[in-house]
């Protein structure tokens, strides 16, 4: 089992900057891909970015391209999302996820979940 919990959420103005953790507890956290998802009212998870286990490789939705970085600390058990130009249609609520294959999280889904964290940007 893994044990996601996120933090970093809160309330910006557009054009400012948040940085969201995602802090994983149990099993090898360095052997699972982490993804960052998000879910505004009244629309679908949506699939925002990903990291594989050694974080070589990353993975971005067009939508944050160039604005969003994803990144992760193996030795902290920690995987980061620095969301830089946020806009009000990036308000919502940020989930992480964790899974044995990069491939699975960038298609949408993971084995395991956080609890999720509110951003809110206003214009």
């Amino acid at each position: 089992q893994v044990q996601l919990v996120e933090s970093g959420g809160g309330l910006v103005q557009a054009g400012g900057s948040l940085r969201l953790s995602c802090a994983a507890s149990g099993r090898t956290f360095s052997s699972y891909a982490m993804g960052w998802f998000r879910q505004a009212p009244g629309k679908e998870r949506e699939f925002v970015a990903a990291i594989s286990w050694s974080g070589g490789s990353t993975f971005y939705a067009d939508s944050v391209k160039g604005r969003f970085i994803i990144s992760r600390d193996n030795a902290k058990n920690t995987v980061y999302l620095q969301m830089n130009s946020l806009k009000p249609d990036d308000t919502a609520v940020y989930y992480c996820a964790a899974d044995g294959s990069v491939r699975t999280v960038v298609a949408g889904r993971g084995d395991y979940w956080g609890q999720g964290t509110q951003v809110t940007v206003s214009s």
